[in-house]
């Protein structure tokens, strides 16, 4: 096997490796969006009443 071969399956394998854990991290990650959205919402629900 040619070493420009190797190299190019090395990147391969490295950059699907990236790809991978980095889809990973997105789809496992915990957002706080929600419950900041939440928390505001209520807030400015009560401010809203207090007028």
């Amino acid at each position: 096997m040619k070493f420009e071969t190797l190299l190019l399956k090395a990147l391969f394998a490295s950059c699907l490796l990236v790809c991978a854990m980095t889809f990973g991290a997105m789809v496992s990650a915990h957002s706080p969006a929600p419950s900041l959205i939440a928390s505001h919402a209520v807030a400015a629900h009560a401010a809203s009443q207090k007028a």
